[in-house]
């Protein structure tokens, strides 16, 4: 729970011990008392209650006397509103919300971290939000950290390119990484630690400046993508192609409804296995529609898969629908 406390919390504790001490050690220099006596004058002295001196004082305990009163009961006054204002004030709800978020993280396996900061970091939290994927996001923006942690978003405020970091983010069980910094640099950086500390999770890394792609890829991103690109692309698709563009854009942004191109892996034990499509009834199971199938075999596409298409151990279906239809559909191909 230390990581969590407020600055002020640890500043005053310190304080408070380092005037304890200083008081303590000076009645046993100045009046020669043991411990004990120095310790108990010093705490009743602070707190003013009134018991009077443990043995009589000469004039430079006197004075020593006086000194700790003016500096130590403020001191001590600090740290009675800070503790108050700790406890009741909303900031050890906060602390304890954080040490149960960070349990959750301990136990989650399969899920998918995100490295953030930006705008288009943001809609990359979105997104995985929409299809009700389980996220953990890291990122050094404070003010993000703190909107996505009163949503209820895991989340870590740290640098995500430090190893721990990425090790409490649960790296190691994590099914995917996307690194989506604002700098290249940065991204490269996450990439790297990401790679090395789990050799087997794909990455998939945003690219500002083109030259820096190949780099990232070399790095172990298997995935890169140059979002000045991308929103070139769309621009001229806005113009070129604007029914397909609303199409999908009412798909993506729709309220009513999240529907989104989908993919699902037939495992070699799933029982769609040498069924073909119609036998299946994968469409009347899930409500899914299916628009092509990429061969596990061969890596070919089949788009709009004929009803007698046996679906193999390795095939890809991609699909049309919603994370509920999503979820029936990983139950079946598993």
């Amino acid at each position: 729970m230390h990581r969590f406390l407020p600055n002020k919390i640890k500043y005053t504790i310190l304080m408070l011990f380092g005037v304890l001490a200083a008081g303590t050690a000076g009645y046993m220099i100045i009046e020669k008392w043991n411990f004990l006596d120095s310790f108990f004058m010093t705490v009743i002295s602070l707190t003013t209650v009134g018991y009077g001196e443990t043995h009589s004082l000469d004039t430079g305990g006197m004075v020593f006397t006086i000194i700790l009163l003016l500096s130590g009961f403020g001191i001590l006054t600090y740290g009675i509103t800070s503790g108050i204002s700790f406890l009741f004030g909303g900031e050890l709800g906060g602390i304890i919300r954080r040490e149960k978020m960070e349990k959750a993280i301990d136990e989650m396996k399969k899920h998918f971290i995100i490295c953030a900061k930006g705008e288009t970091a943001k809609y990359v939290i979105e997104e995985f939000r929409k299809t009700g994927r389980e996220i953990v996001v890291i990122t050094p923006d404070r003010e993000l950290s703190e909107k996505l942690f009163a949503a209820g978003v895991p989340v870590i405020a740290d640098n995500p390119a430090e190893d721990e970091v990425l090790v409490r983010a649960g790296i190691a069980r994590a099914s995917g990484l996307a690194a989506v910094l604002e700098e290249d640099k940065d991204n490269l950086f996450v990439v790297l630690s990401a790679r090395a500390l789990n050799p087997g999770i794909k990455i998939v890394a945003q690219s500002i400046e083109k030259t820096t792609a190949p780099k990232l890829q070399k790095a172990g991103a298997d995935e890169t993508v140059l979002t000045d690109s991308i929103g070139g692309m769309r621009i001229a698709s806005a113009m070129l192609r604007p029914a397909v563009v609303s199409f999908l854009d009412a798909m993506l942004r729709g309220t009513d409804e999240t529907l989104r191109v989908e993919e699902a892996t037939i495992g070699v034990n799933s029982p769609l296995k040498g069924r073909s499509i119609v036998e299946a009834k994968v469409g009347e199971k899930t409500g899914l529609l299916i628009i092509a199938v990429i061969s596990g075999e061969t890596g070919k596409y089949l788009f709009n898969p004929s009803h007698d298409y046996r679906l193999q151990g390795g095939d890809i279906l991609i699909v049309i629908g919603n994370p509920a239809q999503m979820h029936n559909l990983n139950s079946l191909v598993a």
